[in-house]
């Protein structure tokens, strides 16, 4: 939280907030220092008469007539506020942290009749006061209410005490005679701060005592300052409660500025729903800015790194041209010296320019970063009309720093490649014309891809890969190259090749752990691969009938998990899901079943005949009609870690093993006719009475 400091420091007094207020322009001031800035300024000055009047010199022109609009809603954008009008223009000086401010009046004695003021109270405002914000550079003019009417901004004083509460020292035992001890415990009830040995003297766990509830020192403090909150209420009225917003004046009003009021004519809503709606829009706001504060992170990960990878071209393009001069001889051993000052040059030039952006660019993530921790503690406070009497300004404030960080910021302006190479072809007698030629960006190969692991991600039997190239690439690509392993510890094979920068890969195994990765290309030739990604497919099979290959009499229904048949011959139906090793299991329910119509369920190649029963041909393996009706439950169990096909009926098993030494790719499939109508069921667990064999990660191909 270090760089939030600056965020909760008074602009004239440099020192963390005490009863800050908030200025027209939304910027914050200590309740004392707004004192010591206040100007007095007689009654018939005017802002005109006082610049015609020479009493402003050049060095504070800035205060010009444009301040007599400042607060007008058409020219700034300024709504009027509480009767504040501009101020003329007034001579200022340095703060303690740079900025200007104005110097304090010399107030004025009172007249003898007037009342004698109590000592222990502040004097009052002069009359015609006037203050400048010592940021912005807008004055404006007091009325009648002074400083009065500038509203206190609790929210940043609940913020500044809790950052000085977490970097306060440890808390003392109140009850240690001579050198006090680290205080261990409090006590709720005596409000009192113990160490151990004093609390075992002091305060024993027993009689009337046993019953006090002791807590941390650190919670002790929190509920000592906890006090109920503070009910807002207007600074025009200061009897009643602030309760709601005023849209167009973006300030929160009480009912009597409703009734009598300018806000009266003003479109108004709940302050607690204005309150939630700002509070979204900040985070919303922070939330971008949070991912630009990230990626400058990694940007200036990536400069660190490129300082190390300059330094390490650099010594390696030193060493290669020291291996070139050296094997020319004398003559070339002269040209040696001033090449090798070219390289340095080059070399300490790109350091330069990366050493600059790296330190320019932390100065900047650290005014963003204190920006973000300040707003988050500001999001944490429960006083809705403390928060909306900053929100607005903190929304800007986090746009406009998100904007700062726009295109070009995170980009750098200086490559880590020395483009140059050496010539070493010309003769003896034309060494002395030796000098490096620059090759073009577009010699270089491109970069390792970036995988974007947010939007990488597996469903089914399918797996979705995204990736970029790295910020700091400024080499043409040309097309990507993807490789995806065979999902069982295999070597990498070419999936994709293509300009696109995301890719689903369809038909992968079931239960399968896959290894991926990606490189880029162009002309020069192929960059190195990326990071190697390892993705896991879906333990268990979701699969469909197919239509695109079904027999044309085949009708589907339920999401193409239903089917039956317009013919009263036997017409296949197979899944859209391939298996080729693993252990796989589905079932089927008879919907209908009229007139003994033999149906035939099993698995199937990809060719299989689709107009003749199931299993008619050597490209099914199936059972027909063995004891079904209506109601039915058929299973199927298919195992290649054993090569083995087993049916069930209504959870029993028909016969031990229908076929054996089965091996390749199968689909599920069904033969049916129009007497029957059969409905699939997928997704399911294995049976309990089955135990597989030493298997191979469960696989389908689709």
């Amino acid at each position: 939280m270090d760089e939030m400091d600056e965020e909760l420091k008074c602009p004239v007094c440099g020192s963390f907030f005490r009863e800050p207020i908030i200025l027209p322009c939304s910027h914050n001031i200590c309740l004392a220092c707004a004192r010591n800035i206040l100007v007095q300024t007689p009654d018939a000055e005017s802002p005109q008469s006082s610049r015609a009047s020479g009493s402003g010199v050049s060095d504070y022109d800035y205060l010009d007539l444009d301040k007599m609009s400042l607060y007008s809603e058409a020219d700034s954008g300024y709504g009027s506020y509480g009767g504040f009008v501009s101020a003329p223009t007034t001579p200022c000086q340095k703060s303690p942290n740079g900025v200007r401010v104005f110097p304090p009046a010399v107030p004025q004695p009172p007249p003898q009749h007037h009342l004698l003021q109590h000592p222990g109270s502040l004097p009052p405002i002069p009359r015609n006061s006037c203050i400048t914000c010592p940021q912005c550079h807008r004055s404006l003019i007091l009325d009648d209410r002074g400083l009065r009417g500038f509203p206190k901004n609790r929210v940043l004083e609940g913020v500044v005490d809790r950052y000085q509460q977490s970097k306060a020292a440890a808390l003392k035992c109140q009850l240690c005679e001579k050198s006090p001890k680290e205080a261990t415990v409090m006590c709720e009830q005596c409000d009192v701060f113990y160490c151990d040995p004093c609390r075992l003297r002091c305060h024993p766990p027993r009689g009337p005592l046993a019953k006090h509830r002791l807590v941390p020192p650190a919670q002790g403090r929190i509920s000592r300052r906890t006090s109920p909150r503070k009910i807002s209420t207007c600074t025009e009225h200061e009897l009643e409660n602030l309760s709601m917003y005023c849209v167009q004046c973006k300030m929160p009003v009480c009912y009597q500025c409703l009734e009598e009021g300018k806000h009266g004519t003003h479109e108004v809503k709940a302050l607690g729903a204005m309150w939630k709606l700002h509070k979204g829009q900040l985070s919303q706001a922070l939330n971008i800015l949070s991912d630009r504060a990230t990626e400058a992170k990694e940007f200036l990960v990536q400069l660190r790194n490129m300082v190390q990878h300059i330094q390490e071209n650099g010594v390696e393009f030193e060493a290669c041209l020291v291996a070139q001069c050296d094997a020319l001889i004398d003559a070339l051993n002269r040209r040696k010296a001033q090449l090798l000052s070219r390289v340095n040059n080059e070399h300490e030039h790109k350091l330069k320019v990366v050493r600059d952006q790296i330190s320019h660019c932390t100065v900047k993530l650290r005014q963003t970063t204190g920006l973000m921790e300040y707003c988050l503690e500001v999001i944490k406070e429960n006083d809705p009309s403390g928060f909306l009497q900053i929100s607005d300004a903190l929304i800007r404030r986090v746009h406009m720093t998100e904007g700062q960080w726009g295109k070009g910021t995170l980009t750098p302006r200086m490559t880590s490649d020395f483009d140059l190479t050496l010539d070493s072809s010309p003769l003896l007698q034309t060494i002395h014309q030796l000098d490096f030629v620059q090759m073009k960006g577009s010699s270089s190969v491109p970069a390792a891809p970036m995988l974007q692991l947010e939007e990488c991600c597996t469903q089914n039997n399918s797996a979705t890969l995204s990736w970029k190239q790295p910020p700091l690439s400024t080499i043409a690509v040309d097309g990507y190259i993807l490789e995806l392993d065979d999902g069982n510890g295999g070597q990498f094979r070419e999936v994709y090749v293509g300009t696109e920068t995301m890719c689903t890969v369809d038909g992968l195994h079931f239960n399968s752990t896959y290894k991926s990765r990606v490189k880029a290309y162009n002309d020069s030739g192929v960059g190195q691969y990326s990071k190697t990604l390892v993705m896991q497919t879906s333990e268990i099979a979701w699969f469909t009938f197919d239509p695109a290959s079904a027999h044309p009499d085949i009708i589907f229904s339920n999401d193409n998990l239903t089917v039956t048949c317009n013919s009263y011959d036997d017409r296949v139906v197979m899944g859209n899901c391939s298996f080729s090793r693993g252990v796989h299991y589905w079932e089927m329910t008879v919907d209908r079943y009229d007139n003994h119509p033999d149906p035939a369920f099993g698995v199937a190649r990809g060719d299989v005949l689709k107009d003749v029963m199931l299993g008619k041909d050597d490209k099914a393996w199936a059972m027909t009609d063995g004891g079904i009706g209506k109601g039915s439950t058929v299973g199927v169990l298919l195992d290649f870690t054993r090569g083995i096909l087993i049916f069930l009926i209504n959870d029993e098993q028909q016969g031990p093993v229908a076929f054996e030494a089965l091996e390749g790719q199968y689909f599920p499939a069904i033969s049916l006719n129009r007497n029957v109508q059969v409905t699939l069921h997928t997704g399911l667990p294995i049976p309990d009475f089955y135990t597989p064999g030493e298997a191979d990660p469960t696989g389908s191909v689709c």
